[in-house]
């Protein structure tokens, strides 16, 4: 298009020119004749024969003008309503040639294998007594997003992977977006924004897993296949968002669905070339929980896994709280120097008991976590302007072990705790909450051989400490070692 219209351009510059000699020269003959120059019949008659054949040049030119500019507008309008196929980075697109419309089509494949080293002859008492070594095909994915009429944003995604099993599809995304820059709106069922490692990727995610205590928060009011409604204003060094959530897409039925608000304010206080500094707040309120049983229960449970699939067993666990109503609040910081990155969160859990007996409390938990990953061949993490969170970095040289190239190769360590206890020794049993103490330390290796692929060890070491309601131990320690095999796009 560009071509065309310099084609144009310059036709008409060549005509402007000749426009602007023919009056020159007839000015000039003007002049000349004013000054009393003298000419011959003759003379006159050769300089009017000249231009009038410069005049009918011009008049030749101009005509080639016209066709020029329409044969441009013909070419762009069959420019603009042409489709377009490519597959940029491994992932097929198809385009309108306008730009208005577009579908890419996505595919997740992340196989687990895990090893669990536990102490042979724990109690029968003990949660997880036996975790299952094996393989898992934690996420499976296939769907399409795209864009419409320029300002709509859609996707579609299932899933058939799961945790400790694989299954049946099932609904992951469903949405629909309007874009009108800075502001964003989005409805249908997907992870709202609530965290910073909430809205990261985990095709590009330092470990396998999120860190349990933002697993955890993120359960309450948000997570995947949430069906919410969000608004979310982006600038270049700030994001504003809020949602209002409902049921996950699939539940049970209930009698009553759930009602919660979430929200998240991040910005990048210090920027430099090659580094950045990352502040952020998030909170999510249930204000209804999903009533459960035409009797009125409300119950609210707080757990997670122990930061693995292959195994589907939750090792700490508050058990249902019947409750009116939970929040909790998030802080989030993180630190990016060239191919440095360190990030870390910390969470504040409160229920709020229904029907509350005297001398009972409402219960609180915690967790946080702290992380970091060293890009080995000096690559950079991404930060996503789209979603505030760090992403997989660029792949400066894709595997080819003929060229001598090796792909990208990333250390990582990360070490989680997440406190599901309150007031654990409590004379009176209403008011504890033996939900365990939940502490992990983890270190890995990630290969990114290209963009769509990507391989991931891991060694965690993990710490469980829990009683039951006659007070013993029910939590043990343990080792486990994990292989990642993922293919996204």
């Amino acid at each position: 298009m560009t071509k065309i219209h310099t084609t144009a351009g310059a036709a008409l510059r060549t005509a402007l020119i000749a426009g602007a000699s023919l009056i020159a020269m007839t000015g000039a003959a003007h002049a000349q004749s004013a000054s009393g120059a003298t000419q011959t019949p003759e003379q006159q008659q050769a300089r009017i024969e000249a231009l009038e054949a410069q005049l009918e040049a011009l008049s030749g030119q101009i005509a080639d003008l016209k066709a020029a500019t329409a044969a441009s507008l013909k070419d762009v309008r069959t420019a603009q309503a042409q489709t377009t196929v490519s597959i940029a980075g491994g992932k097929p697109t198809i385009a309108s040639g306008d730009g208005a419309f577009s579908a890419n089509i996505h595919a997740v494949m992340q196989l687990d294998a895990t090893w669990y080293n536990q102490d042979s002859g724990l109690p029968a008492t003990t949660t997880g007594r036996d975790l299952n070594s094996g393989t898992n095909f934690r996420r499976a994915r296939l769907g399409v997003d795209g864009k419409a009429f320029k300002n709509f944003d859609y996707g579609v995604l299932l899933d058939f992977g799961g945790a400790g099993t694989d299954g049946a599809g099932q609904l992951q995304e469903l949405y629909l977006q309007y874009n009108y820059a800075p502001f964003k709106v989005k409805v249908g069922a997907f992870a709202p924004n609530l965290g910073l490692e909430d809205a990261a990727s985990t095709n590009g995610s330092l470990f396998p897993e999120r860190p349990s205590g933002s697993e955890a928060t993120r359960g309450l009011a948000g997570a995947d296949r949430r069906i919410s409604l969000q608004a979310q204003a982006v600038g270049e060094r700030w994001l504003i968002s809020g949602a209002v959530t409902g049921a996950k897409a699939g539940d049970g039925a209930t009698f009553d669905e759930q009602l919660g608000y979430v929200g998240r304010v991040a910005f990048i206080p210090f920027k430099g070339y090659d580094w950045l500094t990352h502040v952020g707040v998030n909170a999510s309120r249930v204000a209804q929980p999903a009533q459960t049983a035409v009797a009125g229960a409300y119950p609210i449970t707080v757990e997670d896994r122990p930061e693995l699939r292959t195994d589907g067993t939750r090792l700490v666990s508050t058990g249902a709280i019947d409750s009116s109503g939970a929040r909790h609040y998030g802080l989030e910081l993180a630190a990016q120097k060239k191919n440095f990155l360190i990030q870390g969160e910390y969470f504040d859990i409160a229920l709020d008991r229904r029907n509350r007996a005297a001398n009972v409390t409402d219960p609180k938990f915690s967790g946080w976590y702290l992380e970091g990953g060293w890009v080995l061949t000096g690559e950079q993490r991404k930060y996503n302007a789209a979603n505030f969170a760090f992403d997989a970095p660029a792949i400066d040289n894709p595997f080819d072990p003929k060229a001598g190239k090796w792909g990208a190769w990333e250390l990582a360590a990360r070490y989680s705790v997440l406190d599901l206890n309150h007031h654990e020794y409590a004379t009176m049993a209403a008011d504890r909450v033996r939900g365990g103490v939940q502490e992990i330390a983890t270190v890995g290796l990630n290969w990114f051989p290209n963009s769509v692929t990507k391989f991931s060890l891991d060694y965690l070491d993990v710490d469980v400490d829990r009683r039951d309601a006659a007070g013993l131990q029910i939590g043990q320690s343990y080792k486990a070692v994990n292989l990642r095999s993922q293919y996204a796009f």
